[in-house]
């Protein structure tokens, strides 16, 4: 997907035409006012307040073909400058441009505005020439936005759209979100029975139906199987704590505003985990520790809660309740570089198994200009990222660097990716800890038998379940590897009457072969249970005739494909088994 936010000459066009939705909605709604209208990465959007009127389907279409005509009619853009008392005076009756002006820095005394026929408005500009060279574009969604993002104020419409030079190059971009409809996890996650949500039950709290567990279930084995091998120990926490163990954390205060609030019981306060750092420190504290015994590779498939905003939430991808693949490496400060690089090498393991290509590793540092939200002294800060840093160039790995995106106690090295819907996601992370052992008062016996601090590394691989599930989902269009399908084949027998029996021999064959097996013995017709064993993305539709029991062998299809292939019982097992 482009940037139109990047792209010099799409982010000029963008904007122009962000002007000519306002234009366009002020001829048609002569009481509309403007809040702002950006230029963003999938193209612009103005926020609009229209009174009591709600924008609905039927009237983007209206709105399109009133900016058609103004694009027609191609008035010259014209940029002037005005004071800031002009300005004031200029749109002394309309309280958003003026909050906006009122804003603006003192040292600010020159305001630019743009003009196009009988509209005006306040703008930094560029602009095109003319509204002629707007015809190009195209209204994409629409929804509702409070007044600066503020749940307190008036909830304006914001309306969206694109813009391009030429009419292919929309056409092409459109494709391209249509494609990206298809794939939207939210959309595959309805269709395949996956997940689903209730406002009864509350926003960001998704519930996962019987093919969505199973694939939660396979997952879990999955990476729970590699890291065993690996040497980590699995353990199991509770999914609430002392409010005492967050602020001996740290995340009492530098997190609290992103956990749910507290509950008093018992004389004593509790609140839902966010993370499972504090759980896990409290159980290499309760045993004595010699250098020996490092690393120790804590390991848990853990359930926690963070309050995200309710415009946040997306689908799966961001929620309020949510599972994570979480893993605590205990180590000594000379085996963090040989840890670490396991860590990324069991990362690109699991990416080589789901066959992902796009994502770029980040190296996620503190905001040297505004470091009261991290805790820690500026020497430990600057060496956790000297050694990340030395890390990420020896391993060879690619990676950039982005101030601000560090946890509040270590930086981190995230493998960024984007989402089919233009999310940039982290997928999985590795953060290096000096902190949290100074805080819990960790320690081990070294060598000389003194006591001395461990260093924690934090580290997700599948990083959020559910997010991971939603790329994932996104990635393949759902049509899941074999092995991890909640339902690996689907039997259909050509006449219940001739081929029922067979069929129902084979199901059972396959099942104590621990494959998931479906028999679709309803009586429709065959093209009709075919294509919708397709719809449903069945890797293995297996279709039994008269040819099939006569034989004694198999035939099938697989997703996506026309062609069918004969196999033996045994020949369909092998199949069944690769991991590919």
């Amino acid at each position: 997907m482009r940037n139109f936010k990047e792209e010099k000459e799409l982010n000029t066009l963008n904007h122009s035409c962000a002007h000519l939705l306002a234009q366009a909605v002020k001829h048609l709604y002569p009481e509309a006012k403007f809040w702002v209208g950006p230029v963003v990465e999938e193209g612009f959007y103005y926020d609009i307040d229209l009174g009591d009127k709600v924008i609905t389907e039927e009237d983007i279409p209206k709105i399109e073909t009133e900016m058609r005509k103004l694009a027609k009619d191609g008035k010259y853009i014209k940029r002037e400058e005005i004071t800031k008392e002009e300005a004031l005076n200029r749109f002394k009756d309309d309280k958003y441009k003026l909050d906006l002006i009122k804003r603006m820095d003192e040292n600010e005394t020159v305001i630019s505005c743009y003009t196009q026929g009988d509209f005006t408005d306040l703008c930094r500009g560029p602009h095109v020439e003319s509204t002629k060279e707007l015809k190009n574009f195209k209204l994409t969604k629409f929804s509702g936005a409070y007044w600066k993002g503020d749940a307190k104020n008036k909830m304006l419409q914001r309306i969206y759209g694109i813009c391009f030079k030429t009419k292919e190059e929309l056409d092409a971009h459109l494709a391209e979100l249509e494609e990206a409809k298809e794939r939207d996890h939210r959309k595959l996650g309805k269709d395949l029975g996956i997940f689903m949500f209730a406002d009864l039950v509350g926003k960001g709290l998704p519930m996962w139906l019987p093919n969505g567990f199973i694939l939660r279930h396979t997952l879990v084995e999955y990476i729970t199987d590699k890291e065993l091998k690996l040497g980590y120990k699995h353990v199991m926490t509770p999914s609430l704590g002392n409010v005492d163990l967050y602020k001996t954390s740290g995340h009492w205060d530098h997190y609290k505003d992103d956990m749910f609030p507290k509950m008093e019981l018992d004389n004593e306060a509790y609140v839902l985990r966010p993370m499972n750092c504090p759980h896990h420190m409290m159980i290499y504290k309760n045993f004595l520790h010699s250098y020996k015994d490092l690393p120790i590779r804590l390991a848990e498939i853990a359930n926690d809660f963070r309050y995200e905003a309710s415009g946040a939430c997306c689908g799966i991808e961001r929620t309020r309740a949510f599972t994570q693949n979480d893993s605590h490496i205990f180590c000594t400060p000379n085996q963090i570089e040989e840890e670490i690089k396991g860590v990324i090498d069991l990362t690109l393991d699991v990416y080589r198994d789901f066959g992902f290509k796009n994502y770029k590793f980040r190296l996620s540092l503190r905001d040297k200009e505004n470091t009261d939200k991290y805790f820690g002294n500026d020497e430990l800060w600057e060496k956790s990222e000297s050694a990340l840093r030395k890390i990420l160039k020896e391993s060879g790995a690619e990676f950039y660097e982005e101030e601000g995106e560090a946890a509040f106690y270590g930086p981190k090295i995230d493998v960024q990716v984007k989402s089919a819907i233009g999310h940039d996601v982290t997928l999985s992370t590795i953060q290096l800890d000096y902190q949290l052992p100074e805080r819990f008062e960790l320690e081990y016996i070294n060598e000389q038998g003194q006591k001395e601090r461990p260093v924690v590394i934090h580290r997700a691989i599948l990083g959020s379940l559910d997010r991971f599930i939603a790329f994932l989902l996104e990635e393949t269009k759902g049509i899941l590897p074999i092995w991890l399908a909640p339902t690996q084949v689907n039997i259909i027998p050509v006449n219940n009457e001739f081929h029922l029996n067979y069929s129902q021999e084979l199901e059972k064959k396959l099942k104590d072969n621990n494959f998931r097996v479906e028999l679709d013995d309803r009586n429709e017709k065959l093209s009709y249970k075919m294509r919708e064993s397709q719809i449903k993305k069945i890797p293995i539709t297996i279709i039994i005739g008269d040819k099939e029991i006569e034989n004694k062998n198999i035939s099938y299809r697989r997703i996506g494909s026309k062609d069918t292939y004969n196999v033996s019982f045994e020949e369909l097992v092998e199949l069944l088994n690769k991991k590919d």
